[in-house]
């Protein structure tokens, strides 16, 4: 795996591309902070894990609609309340 910062990767766009073509994972940095990977491309192939979800979203409880006297900071306090 190779490690690249954003400047050196645009002026050198050509080389990390191909570097990916070749099979090999470039890590982009921002100020030394990765930030994302260019990885080879490969069809069909889902490169980004995924799971299946834990509930149906109609399953979601959504919080009850508040008068305008209570401020967002309660509502989300009771709220963690009431899931404990």
């Amino acid at each position: 795996m190779e490690n690249v910062n954003i400047a050196v990767l645009k002026a050198k766009l050509s080389h990390y591309v191909k570097t990916a073509r070749r099979g090999e994972i470039v890590t982009i940095l921002d100020r030394d902070t990765p930030v994302a990977r260019l990885v080879p491309y490969t069809d069909g192939v889902d490169l980004l894990p995924s799971r299946a979800p834990e509930r149906r979203v109609a399953d979601v409880r959504l919080p009850r609609l508040r008068s305008r006297g209570i401020g967002s900071l309660e509502v989300l306090l009771e709220d963690r309340a009431e899931d404990r």
